[in-house]
């Protein structure tokens, strides 16, 4: 494992650190396996928040207890959640119970998306609450996690002596909310940057065959994975780079990758490369979707994260034009417990403010029901949902 300095505080972390949003909470077992390994090979870095369902219930036994002196642990205040200053405790709190802990190593404000958001909570003393944390040394390091445009991710930046922030940032990404010009500005001020996303949700690691002919005949032979993390891994300002690791191949490709890329390594063929297979992906992509499904529950039950993967299939997808529409139907329209299909959007815009990626969820659902919902589709599903759910008398 390569590890990198923070220049904040002279902490060594590992340059892959571990998304735990994604792990497979059903499976704990499975979990255990994932975390021990990611150890074992030098991973000291994981992030959770109090968002992610069962999240840090789960990672109090298997994480936690086993190593909590040995990893640098990161959870996030909730801000959708915060009403008034007395919430900061509340889930705060809240969090420390869940974790079985009583610090946390990096704390961040979650999913903050524009100056004048963060302003509300700055009123609210949010700064003055952290710095009590920490002196008493139940925050070690206080940061933020951030989904607003560049110019905003810059001000929030310069308003306060932040300790890291975390943005998300991938090849395709360079333009998009803090950007490029984002994390050079948090570098040149000494930030440490601590990158999510840098597969886009995964989107990254399986991309349209002509993106996948650009990387089989570029030399050496890597997956689209495996390029998307060494693109990030390439920028000297980045601390680390979470990756939301539930397949232990996943792991296991990703642990190679963090062993033997330095920063600054990429040749100019290499970037090249990116660069194309990049230009291709964006001409395929109808809405930059991550899946994260902050956006649920919905009111109306629309499966918005699906309806957009099938969506993006419709482009992005190496399968037929047919099976993607079939398998949209099958899933949301037949096998789901309730129904999820992208017609059933009223605009209520429940879900747009809650989006990291700042997509408007409700005007490009009504697009995309314009392409998946077609009406004999729907006809033959509600002939075959009986059947298929084993509900026919």
């Amino acid at each position: 494992m390569i590890y990198r300095t923070n220049p904040k505080n002279g902490d060594r972390i590992s340059q892959l650190a571990f998304g735990c949003m994604r792990l497979p909470k059903k499976d704990v077992e499975k979990c255990r396996r994932l975390i021990d390994t990611a150890i074992e090979n030098g991973v000291n870095y994981f992030d959770t928040a109090w968002f992610y369902p069962g999240n840090e219930v789960l990672l109090s036994d298997i994480l936690v207890g086993p190593y909590r002196d040995r990893i640098n642990l990161t959870s996030k205040l909730p801000m959708l959640m915060v009403k008034r200053a007395e919430d900061f405790d509340k889930y705060f709190n809240s969090t420390l119970q869940r974790l079985g802990t009583d610090r946390i190593d990096y704390y961040l404000l979650h999913m903050l998306t524009s100056f004048d958001y963060f302003e509300r909570f700055r009123q609210m003393g949010v700064l003055e609450w952290a710095e009590k944390q920490k002196a008493v040394g139940r925050i070690r390091n206080f940061g933020f996690s951030f989904h607003g445009n560049t110019g905003s991710f810059q001000k929030i930046i310069d308003a306060y002596d932040w300790d890291f922030c975390m943005i998300q940032y991938n090849y395709l990404d360079t333009d998009r909310q803090a950007g490029t010009a984002g994390l050079k500005h948090a570098a040149a001020k000494g930030m440490p940057v601590m990158i999510m996303e840098p597969l886009r949700g995964g989107k990254l690691a399986v991309v349209p065959k002509e993106a996948q002919d650009v990387f089989e005949a570029a030399v050496p032979l890597r997956t689209p994975a495996e390029w998307g993390i060494r693109w990030v891994m390439n920028h000297p300002e980045v601390l680390t780079v979470l990756s939301g690791m539930n397949e232990p191949d996943q792991l296991t490709g990703n642990l190679k990758t963090a062993s033997e890329m330095e920063a600054g390594a990429m040749t100019e063929a290499e970037l090249a490369a990116i660069a194309q297979a990049k230009e291709i992906i964006l001409s395929k992509t109808k809405v930059p979707c991550t899946g994260c499904e902050y956006c649920l529950p919905c009111p109306k039950n629309v499966a918005i994260p699906t309806v957009f993967r099938f969506w993006n299939g419709t482009g992005l997808a190496d399968t037929s034009r047919h099976y993607n529409d079939f398998q949209y139907t099958l899933d949301l329209g037949i096998l789901s417990p309730t129904k999820g299909y992208a017609s059933q959007c009223v605009s209520c815009g429940a879900c747009k403010t809650k989006c990291p990626q700042q997509i408007d969820i409700p005007a490009e659902i009504k697009k995309a029901s314009k392409d998946l919902d077609h009406a004999w589709m729907k006809a033959a599903a509600k002939i075959a949902r009986p059947f298929m759910q084993g509900k026919r008398r």
